[in-house]
């Protein structure tokens, strides 16, 4: 059935995250030492998400977001709020190609499930400031990991064990329940994030992947479409639910770099969500070569043709010949920009200023507004 109440992904559209404010670190640290309790940090979180809130909504941004002020990470804090799931100090070998983050990991300890989550009462939040703040063209969006991040990037199992269809099995049944408890709250807007696919980037990494779980290299690839498709099989007609997909956020640091090609039928053929917003912001996500493999009309491909990396502008003229170059496998009207991902997927935060930050949206902005003459 065709969406009827949200028009996204936008013409200029981004990925969620941004810069952690000085009074969220600071409250963040106070709390972390014991100087404030949960209350006093709630309220300094309250002000500052409903300032970016009015931020987003001034520099022309349709889709708004909380900015992830309240996590510490894009994906661990959503998973920790599940059932059977629990956060714990790991011992962390570095990935990144530079910075290396907290050794935080999450392990499972009892039967995945979802019955309630802290982050509904961070999304009603958000919508309530959108409402608040915006003229009705804004929608309030959210972020979070896309159930493969949990099926396939646990540090420990202590529940399951070798029973991973039972894993799966309850895995898609907790986010078919996350799914609707975010609609229930208001949400017609959600965004599965998920790095699971560089997976299949390159040679090494499927390598690594076909090795660890000794099945051949589509069957693994066919059981993550799978996984994502059936978690969300019973989202209301009205939802939107899109997927993003980089090479890791960290510092403006990386994980590995490759193309989409492995996986170019999965995603742009076999997947069922609405919108892609697939990293593209240098030679790192490979050519466009992949794009050949898109088939569906009701499918929009968010280009992340723009850096969240670094505080560089990129060549507008350069942006729109890409843009162009996309267009011979996708109609434009099926196309949108963005930033290849947020800027700070951990509290952390990219090495750019917050001035370097906006400088990015706007720019995104400009952009396809002198493409698609909208946003």
């Amino acid at each position: 059935m065709t969406k009827t109440l949200v028009k996204a992904p936008f013409r200029a559209d981004h990925v969620g995250s941004f810069l952690r404010t000085e009074p969220i670190k600071e409250a963040r640290k106070a709390f972390a030492n014991g100087e404030i309790d949960t209350d006093a940090l709630k309220a300094v979180e309250d002000a500052e998400i409903e300032k970016l809130v009015q931020k987003e909504i001034k520099v022309g941004l349709k889709s708004i977001t909380d900015g992830e002020f309240r996590r510490s990470y894009w994906h661990l804090d959503f998973l920790a709020g599940l059932e059977g799931v629990e956060l714990f100090e790991a011992e962390y070998i570095n990935n990144f190609k530079g910075d290396k983050p907290k050794s935080n990991a999450i392990k499972v300890v009892g039967k995945v499930d979802f019955n309630g989550h802290y982050m509904l009462e961070h999304f009603k939040f958000l919508k309530q400031a959108v409402e608040k703040y915006g003229d009705g063209s804004q929608v309030a969006k959210f972020s979070i990991p896309s159930p493969n991040m949990l099926f396939t990037r646990i540090q420990g199992d202590e529940y399951y064990h070798d029973n991973q269809e039972q894993f799966y099995c309850d895995t898609v049944a907790a986010y078919q329940k996350a799914i609707q408890g975010f609609y229930d709250a208001g949400c017609r807007y959600l965004q599965l994030d998920d790095t699971s696919w560089i997976d299949f980037v390159s040679e090494d990494r499927i390598k690594a992947v076909v090795e660890k779980h000794g099945k051949d290299v589509q069957e693994i690839i066919d059981t993550r479409v799978r996984c994502l498709n059936d978690a969300i099989s019973k989202r209301p007609d009205d939802m939107l639910i899109t997927m993003h997909i980089c090479r890791g956020n960290f510092r403006s640091t990386y994980i590995t770099s490759g193309g989409y090609d492995t996986i170019s039928d999965a995603i742009f053929a076999n997947l069922q969500v609405d919108g892609l917003f697939l990293e593209y912001d240098d030679n790192r996500s490979g050519d466009f070569e992949p794009l050949k493999s898109f088939k569906r009309t009701d499918l929009t491909v968010v280009l992340g043709l723009i850096t969240s990396k670094f505080p560089e502008l990129e060549d507008p003229d350069r942006i729109r010949e890409r843009i162009n170059e996309a267009n011979k496998n996708i109609p434009l009207e099926n196309l949108a920009i963005s930033p290849q991902c947020g800027f700070a997927s951990t509290e952390e935060g990219n090495k750019l200023t917050e001035e370097d930050q906006w400088k990015k949206i706007k720019h995104v902005i400009e952009i396809a507004e002198s493409v698609w003459g909208t946003i």
